[in-house]
């Protein structure tokens, strides 16, 4: 099964709270409240985030975090490789050389070809998305229909 880790998903869950509260400076306290999450977690979450440039940590009597620019320039890609690395569905998708029947295998085209689609949807939704109801499944539907005519 493809999936994102737990610490990736509880990354947009801290995220979004910091993302609907655009400019306000919230404690790991404060972000572990309002998110439902202990705060040793939120804690860890915050160090990949700082150090890919997504949330920025300020000190003082009244530090805490807060977003490093807009929520609509935050991608689910940048919060997924902060977290995880570079997105690889397979092996190949990533490293060139890593694999010991790369010469003789007929689907590794196909698997990078399926990590950029993968990725390109990432990148086309961001953290302000995020924050909105989804759509309605026939919203949904056309929205995939008008996607596999392009």
């Amino acid at each position: 099964m493809l999936r994102v880790t737990k610490l990736t998903d509880y990354a947009t869950v801290v995220l979004t709270v910091l993302a609907a509260r655009q400019g306000e400076v919230l404690s790991a306290a404060e972000l572990a409240e309002q998110s439902g999450l202990e705060q040793p977690t939120v804690s860890k979450l915050l160090k990949p985030l700082a150090q890919a440039g997504l949330v920025e940590g300020l000190r003082g009597v009244h530090g805490g975090y807060r977003l490093s620019r807009d929520a609509g320039q935050i991608t689910l890609i940048e919060i997924v490789e902060a977290m995880e690395g570079p997105l690889a569905m397979t092996e190949c998708s990533q490293h060139e050389g890593s694999c010991g029947i790369a010469h003789q295998c007929g689907v590794r085209a196909n698997w990078r070809l399926i990590n950029d689609v993968v990725a390109d949807a990432l990148r086309g939704v961001t953290l302000a998305q995020m924050l909105r109801p989804p759509p309605s499944s026939a919203t949904r539907q056309r929205e995939i229909a008008a996607r596999l005519t392009v």
